[in-house]
């Protein structure tokens, strides 16, 4: 027996942001996350040292995924992240990029902590509520009668990932099929509670991407040596559909529900397969014209069903099995006893196509909400890239029906909401200090450690050393080239604002970003205004960004609040 070794105490650390290591990586985590930010974000490639795949991706989702941390204190934050990616799948460096903000800018005030975490959530409250109302001057309604400002959104979520490596004609070709994808998976039918439907993402890679399409129904895919062997099936009116969740393979492990009856004596094998076979009589004389199953169907079945000229597609996989519940309108069968009429479906027809080197069967639907995305791409890491921006695309269009807005983008939404923070706050800060606790000259030192951390963000969307300003009317990002001269006539050196919704030729007034200003209204754009210059606009989902900013800002003050970390090391 091995000797065994005593139990070593954990580790207790106080204070742990006072550490220069813990606050290093920090550091160095807010460093790799910001170099990712925007359209012209760094990409990032992440790998085992043991070996494995290699990830390129500027995603949050994919980077927090292969990025290994070990302190607590980064876990907390990367947890945080991964948990909202995971719910609104948008604003992921948004968010950790924030947090970090708040906690560097805090830390150099030197105040009381829980004077601090108090003043973060009222200004947080402020900007919740400011976000939501109708005053909002960076919030854009969503008018489902038209398409442009649902295009601007899709458009600005492919540009944010320059992994996906598309060209300017690539992206509007996806983003119009992302978008007809969505409206594909909404009823026609739709009463007060809209139940969507699914867009499943069929892949074919080292394709050219313009060959992307979209069609109603699902896609099977098959090899052409299977298509030679199956028939054809040629009906004018629906076909009856059974849908297996068994295994139809014989294998004993796999008989699913119910029992199987064997005579003493009796093989058990061939008893399974009389089973099977007692199956494919019933599914005959029900007149049954497709079957498919999750798993793998036997090949005397095969041939059985065959014959009688009923079609018989196996090993559809797990993924497949809730959309062709609701294309087809069946209950997956999950025993080889009898099978209840009220199981079946049906198709509205049946085709084969091929997409590049691939062969499918195509299910038509007679009245589904279920499309398959056929989206291609160069290769296999840009195709990865893709379809995670399409899934996050698809999320953000589903976010947008239960909040019918999106904010403006480009940085325009933060550098808005730190001049409104400033400016509520230095014109009405009796508001705050009635509930005690703070001083007039703390609350002035939060607000700008906030708004800074705010426009901190926005400043990483700049990532070749050019300088960052904003106009003194109405609060928008603007961005200048690097080595621009110092005396300069900014209308004629600035083309439009960060969300695209101003241009240079109005009658504005510019400030760098990280000088010392006075608080000032900002003013808020007219909704006429965006939809005219739809095509042009940079948008962002209203839920993630809202989200994002909250969990930014909750996440900060739980790390700042922690007074000791306790790590078990055995």
């Amino acid at each position: 027996m091995s000797r065994l070794e005593a139990k070593k105490p954990s580790l207790c650390k106080s204070e742990p942001l006072t550490s220069e290591r813990v606050r290093a990586t920090l550091s160095a985590l807010k460093g790799i996350i910001a170099s990712c930010y925007g359209p012209s974000g760094r990409l990032k490639q992440l790998h085992n040292g043991l070996g494995g795949s290699v990830c390129t991706t500027s995603q949050s989702s994919a980077l927090l995924a292969n990025l290994s941390v070990t302190h607590p204190i980064l876990k907390i934050l990367t947890t945080s992240v991964q948990n909202h990616v995971s719910c609104f799948s948008d604003c992921g460096l948004f968010t950790a990029i924030l947090c970090c903000n708040l906690i560097e800018n805090v830390q150099r005030l030197g105040l009381t902590l829980t004077t601090v975490i108090k003043l973060n959530k009222h200004l947080l409250s402020l900007c919740t509520s400011y976000l939501k109302s109708e005053v909002c001057g960076c919030r854009i309604p969503v008018d489902f009668s038209s398409t442009q400002i649902l295009l601007c959104l899709v458009r600005s979520v492919l540009t944010s990932k320059p992994a996906c490596m598309l060209t300017r004609k690539e992206v509007d070709h996806i983003s119009t099929l992302i978008l007809r994808a969505f409206l594909l998976t909404i009823p026609e039918n739709a009463g007060d509670h809209i139940i969507l439907g699914n867009s499943i993402i069929v892949p074919l890679k080292s394709q050219r991407v313009v060959d992307s399409t979209v069609l109603p129904g699902i896609l099977i895919e098959v090899s052409e040596v299977r298509l030679m062997k199956i028939l054809p099936i040629k009906k004018s009116d629906s076909l009856k559909v059974a849908l297996f969740r068994v295994s139809l393979s014989g294998d004993l492990a796999n008989t699913g529900e119910g029992s199987v009856v064997v005579n003493y004596g009796v093989s058990l094998e061939n008893a399974v397969l009389d089973q099977l076979l007692n199956l494919g009589r019933q599914l005959v004389s029900d007149h049954v014209d497709l079957v498919l199953c999750q798993k793998v169907i036997h090949p005397s079945l095969k041939q059985f069903l065959g014959v009688h000229h009923v079609l018989a597609i196996d090993r559809v996989g797990a993924a497949l099995m809730e959309p062709l519940s609701k294309v087809t309108g069946t209950q997956p069968i999950g025993s080889l006893s009898s099978i209840s009429p009220s199981s079946y479906g049906s198709v509205k027809d049946l085709c084969t196509e091929k997409f590049g080197f691939k062969w499918f069967f195509h299910l038509i639907p007679n009245e589904a909400t279920v499309c398959s995305l056929l989206l291609c791409n160069r290769n296999g890491t840009a195709w990865d890239e893709l379809k995670l921006t399409c899934q996050t695309a698809l999320h953000v269009l589903q976010l947008t029906i239960k909040e019918p807005c999106v904010l403006l983008g480009g940085g325009c939404t933060e550098t808005h909401l730190a001049a409104y923070i400033r400016h509520k706050t230095f014109n009405d800060p009796e508001s705050i200090l009635k509930d005690g606790g703070c001083t007039p000259t703390e609350l002035q030192l939060i607000t700008e450690a906030f708004c800074s951390a705010l426009e901190s963000l926005t400043g990483s969307l700049e990532h070749d050393g050019g300088e960052i300003l904003t106009d003194m009317k109405y609060g928008h990002f603007w961005s200048v080239q690097a080595d621009s001269p110092s005396v300069v006539n900014w209308p004629e050196l600035l083309t439009r604002c960060g969300c695209g919704l101003h241009n240079s030729r109005e009658e504005l007034s510019w400030s760098f970003l990280r000088t010392a200003r006075h608080p000032f209204a900002p003013l808020p754009c007219f909704p006429h205004e965006a939809v005219g210059s739809a095509n042009n606009l940079t948008l962002d989902c209203f839920t993630a960004k809202l989200s994002g900013l909250q969990v930014a800002v909750e996440t900060a003050n739980l790390i700042l609040d922690l007074s000791y970390v306790i790590e078990d090391k055995n």
